[in-house]
């Protein structure tokens, strides 16, 4: 089997790159523009030079003389004003072009399945959304733009010394093939060396991100020595991967600049005998050795921005790879959900996280508009499953999920999500205010509607009590406030929104009795009037349901009142009912 050759530049993800340019087609006309200006104005230094030696100095003209040095002064003036301006907006291309790659993949991430993040890590998309978008920009703030440049700078000044001189221009190219042989080289190798570090930067980025939010379960369980431990290891092979880089820099720069300097003196030694025999004049000797670093610096120079062009390119690749995933739900419905009256209906449906592995198995039940159904089993039953599922979190694998009469596949995403709201076990708090956090900064809900609904609730109170009321920020994850705060803030975030259905996934198992108590007027007040599907462990919440169903191991075992659930013998809820919520009721 005949190993795939690997080219050094992937001009079909380039292509793909290029695309994003149109908006800026102006942009980059000009700055290609600029390049060619800056390639004639750069070559035109020597040859100026070359003029004022032979037609000023050497025939005694000062006049012609000053004539060569305005002209090259002005050349240089030219030369720094085109300079700036191709720096300038070629970095501003590149920062435009990032910026609307980085908008698109972020709109991409936030439709991907839950599943996705199920099995893809934070810290490795972090870095695909910011640092390598910083390496996309990089292609065109310094990379392309300046390879082009130098290509083209390397090609004039060729054409140059060709016209003034062709003898001591074949010196010049007999070096030429050998520096381009190990810059080829050098681009080979240095891709992979590219190739490599970005995945440790993507592994040094994952371990930190999650070692930081996870901070707590390490200093509980005294871990600090085996995460340093680990974190060295990690270290250890992102420096080696950027050292493979700098041993390829080592070799290859020290042999350019070998190269051009045997060579300036090849010509020097040859030219200046020609010079004493008359055959070349004083200002051609000069301008070649003017000629001869803008012949091997462009190589150099290319070579190292060709580092930078490759970097770009594999981040390039990663980004679009991610673009490429195509982990979203099907969103085809056509009803739009203005408001459910609340009909439920669960038809044999069956799911599965894993392939093979079931966690739902043909689970059956009806939730009547108005009621308050409660879920309870054991830890894996599949009660969060069915709230997953409900809201399309996760698409089903057999079977339909029905709200009044209409499968919910046949609704759009966006108002089946608007009529139902979820109050979750853990609360997730973004680092801004109160307000923010509860109204998730919807244009159509106003402060006054927040303090309105929070009054409903009872819970007004609690948050003026807080500095700056409904404008303290909560911080990261909202660690400023108590798991029973955050809960408080998690049930008015759902009922200023006035949902259809109301979802409560185990919302008062590890709170405070103050905050318990604050949470079940909640609780009463939001499900009053409303369909409401609640998991919880308190005994207060599942006495109070219309409906109890019982689940073990993906199944439904049982389904009735709490009261008929308690005389069935040997039932599955009465056991569960008598080990796990028997304390707790003779607590009360």
């Amino acid at each position: 089997m005949t190993k795939k050759k690997e080219n050094i530049f992937d001009f079909v993800l380039f292509k793909r790159l290029f695309l994003y340019i149109k908006p800026y087609k102006g942009i980059f006309i000009g700055l290609f523009i600029l390049v060619i200006l800056l390639a004639g104005l750069s070559a035109a230094t020597p040859f100026l030079t070359k003029e004022a030696i032979d037609k000023g100095i050497s025939v005694n003209k000062s006049s012609t003389f000053l004539f060569f040095v305005v002209l090259m002064f002005a050349a240089l003036i030219l030369q720094t004003i085109f300079q700036l301006t191709f720096i300038y907006y070629a970095a501003w291309l590149g920062q435009n072009l990032v910026k609307d790659v980085r908008i698109k993949l972020f709109n991409h991430l936030l439709r991907f399945k839950m599943k996705y993040y199920d099995n893809s890590s934070v810290g490795v998309l972090i870095t695909r959304s910011v640092t390598d978008m910083e390496r996309i920009a990089d292609i065109f703030g310094q990379g392309l733009f300046m390879i082009f440049r130098d290509v083209l700078t390397m090609a004039v000044v060729f054409g140059v010394m060709v016209f003034t001189d062709w003898r001591l221009s074949l010196i010049v190219f007999v070096m030429l093939p050998i520096l381009l042989y190990a810059t080829r080289l050098f681009q080979k190798y240095m891709k992979k060396a590219f190739e490599e570090v970005r995945n440790e930067v993507s592994n040094l980025n994952s371990f930190v991100q999650e070692r930081l939010t996870g901070m707590k379960i390490l200093q509980l369980f005294t871990r600090e020595k085996t995460e340093h431990k680990n974190f060295r290891e990690i270290n250890e092979r992102h420096k080696k991967a950027w050292l493979k880089t700098v041993w390829y820099n080592s070799i290859f720069f020290p042999i350019a600049d070998l190269a051009s300097s045997v060579t300036i003196g090849l010509v020097a030694w040859y030219g200046g005998l020609n010079v004493i025999e008359g055959t070349v004049t004083q200002g051609v000797l000069i301008a070649f050795i003017m000629y001869i670093p803008m012949m091997f610096r462009p190589l150099r120079q290319i070579a190292d921005k060709f580092n930078t062009l490759q970097m770009g390119m594999v981040a390039a690749n990663r980004v679009f790879n991610v673009l490429d995933t195509t982990s979203q739900i099907d969103d085809k419905g056509t009803k739009v959900a203005n408001h459910f009256k609340g009909n439920i209906k669960f038809n044999n449906v069956s799911f599965s996280y894993v392939e093979d592995e079931e966690v739902l198995k043909g689970v059956s039940f009806t939730v009547n508009a108005g009621e308050t159904v409660a879920i309870v089993g054991a830890t894996g039953a599949g009660k969060s499953t069915i709230i997953n599922l409900l809201n399309r979190f996760y698409e089903i694998n057999e079977g339909a999920i029905l709200v009044d009469e209409t499968d919910i596949r046949d609704v759009t995403l966006a108002s089946l999500r608007t009529q139902i709201a979820i109050v979750l076990q853990d609360v997730f708090l973004f680092a801004d205010t109160i307000l923010s956090n509860i109204t998730l900064n919807h244009p159509e809900i106003t402060e006054e509607q927040v303090q309105q609904a929070a009054k409903d609730i009872g819970i007004h109170e609690f948050i003026m009590s807080l500095p700056n009321g409904y404008n303290y920020n909560v911080k990261e994850r909202g660690v400023m406030l108590s798991s029973g705060q955050r809960q408080l803030i998690s049930f008015l975030r759902a009922y200023v929104t006035n949902p259809s259905i109301l979802v409560l996934d185990e919302a008062t198992s590890s709170v405070d009795s103050y905050s318990e108590q604050l949470i079940q007027k909640a609780t009463d007040k939001i499900t009053k009037g409303r369909t409401s599907i609640v998991i919880a462990h308190r005994l207060a919440t599942i006495k109070k349901a219309d409906k109890i169903i019982v689940m073990d191991a993906g199944e439904i075992v049982e389904q009735g009142t709490h009261t008929e659930l308690l005389k069935k013998e040997n039932g599955y809820y009465k056991n569960l009912y008598e080990v796990q919520f028997l304390q707790e009721a003779t607590a009360v």
